[in-house]
């Protein structure tokens, strides 16, 4: 006997499905069904009190699966659902061999296994999401720390969508005056619009642009850790500080000068925030080639660092010269950075160099581990400079800041243009560079190959 023609094979649109939860054995695993016949293919499954194409919308069931388990099974129905699709989802135990058998049934009885990210390019496809919250969605779910899980969640809610919205509309209004000049050329006596207007909307346009391409610094650095230098002269114990905040080895210590070589980069969270800290090759004059080379580095590790803990041994305070902050001097570093002074090796101190070290900054003895004031000023500096430069909206990802930075070298066009009085239908060519640059952020303008690119990078069951 021939057995069934799945019926995805009879739909443009297959029903898909596939574990929700992470990959492994736990109390609960869910399984989720999307696609037009969600409904009819788990009810041919489930044995409860009532049909569930006859279930209400955002209704629970509880019935078997089958001869296979007892399961709670939700129904969401379109267009009121996460996809926009009718959607399934199958609370069952979390046995691999249960969660292996739901989906066994399932594609046997007519669905297809879901790619990675399908569940929510589908509601790209349906309009509940643009590009941008679909994005934020894959952030969320890879958020480490409360700093990263806050901003996904922001964006998740709208903020850049918003925000993109919102330009696109004062783009659209410039575009049609220009577009209305063109119209009615040859009546030279109409005036939509006077240059200096619009060199006021497209004033308005470009601080935004500048705006929201400024926020991809703080966004890249809640997203992949505020970036910490260590930064001092040589002994100042500026990896035993490192191993000590991690609570771990990771650098080599050595009374010898110049053992730290290169920068030695690793992930912390304190209070909710992933800091990035940087260990660096102590800053002094040396004709080692290899030596001057982790220099080299320590110099470019405090140029994209946002915070420094400059670090000096008690045995150098009051020596001229051997503190980081003079070394920073020389070597014509250090623009507008968030300083942390912090005098190291108080075990070695006695209660009098104690007291006037504390004058100079934060003292610590990072051999005993005793960190907890520079702890807390380290958050409450990553703190000022986050709720700073996060105020509105802030952007995260790479694809977003291109897109931007190419939409404000389109509207620099405009302003130039709209200064050199040239032709309207000029402007207009760069007035739509600008609105396509606009659209790729949020989806609005792309093609299969970005976003098969995009979703490739989520996990599958989302």
């Amino acid at each position: 006997m021939n057995s069934p023609t799945p019926l995805h094979l009879y739909s443009s649109t297959p029903t898909i499905c596939a574990v929700s939860t992470p990959y492994g054995v736990g109390g609960i695993a869910v399984v989720r069904v999307s696609g037009p016949e969600a409904l009819s293919i788990v009810d041919t499954l489930f044995v409860g009190k009532h049909s569930l194409q006859d279930a209400k919308a955002n209704t629970i069931h509880y019935g078997r699966f089958e001869d296979l388990d007892e399961v709670l099974v939700s129904v969401f129905r379109a267009p009121h659902s996460f996809t926009g699709e009718d959607v399934v989802e199958i609370a069952c135990h979390g046995s691999l061999y249960i969660q292996q058998t739901v989906i066994q049934r399932l594609i046997e009885s007519g669905c297809a296994m879901a790619a990675a990210g399908e569940f929510t390019r589908r509601a790209l496809t349906n309009g509940k999401i643009d590009l941008t919250q679909a994005e934020a969605v894959a952030d969320l779910i890879a958020s480490q720390s409360k700093a990263e899980h806050d901003l996904a969640l922001k964006q998740l809610r709208g903020s850049v969508s918003s925000e993109i919205a919102t330009l696109r509309d004062k783009l659209l209004h410039l575009t049609s005056l220009i577009e209305l000049e063109l119209d009615f050329a040859d009546h030279e006596e109409l005036e939509f619009a006077s240059r200096p207007e619009l060199q006021a909307v497209a004033d308005e346009i470009e601080q935004h642009l500048v705006h929201l391409t400024d926020s991809f610094k703080t966004g890249n650095a809640i997203k992949n850790g505020l970036p910490v230098a260590i930064v001092g002269p040589t002994n100042a114990g500026k990896s035993t500080l490192l191993n000590a905040l991690l609570g771990e080895q990771r650098a080599i210590v050595s009374d010898i000068q110049g053992t730290t070589r290169d920068t030695i980069e690793d992930t912390l969270i304190l209070d909710g925030i992933l800091f990035r800290l940087i260990d660096t090759a102590g800053l002094r004059e040396t004709q080692d080639e290899i030596e001057q080379l982790g220099i080299e580095r320590t110099k470019a590790a405090i140029e994209k660092a946002a915070i420094i803990i400059s670090l000096s041994a008690q045995r150098c305070i009051g020596v001229a010269g051997a503190t980081s902050e003079t070394i920073f001097q020389r070597s014509g570093l250090i623009a507008q950075r968030s300083i942390i002074h912090v005098i190291n090796k108080a075990d070695l101190m006695t209660a009098q160099e104690r007291a006037s070290a504390a004058q100079q900054g934060v003292v610590i003895s990072a051999k005993n581990g005793d960190l907890g004031i520079l702890r807390e000023e380290l958050v409450r500096t990553a703190k000022n400079l986050l709720e700073a430069a996060s105020e509105g909206v802030c952007i995260t990802g790479e694809r977003h800041y291109e897109a931007l930075l190419r939409a404000l070298r389109s509207i620099r066009a405009v302003q130039e243009g709209l200064k050199q009085n040239i032709s309207g239908e000029f402007l207009s060519m760069d007035l739509q560079d600008v609105l396509t640059a606009l659209g790729e952020v949020t989806g609005q303008v792309t093609n299969d190959e970005v976003l098969s690119n995009i979703f490739s990078k989520f996990c599958i069951g989302k």
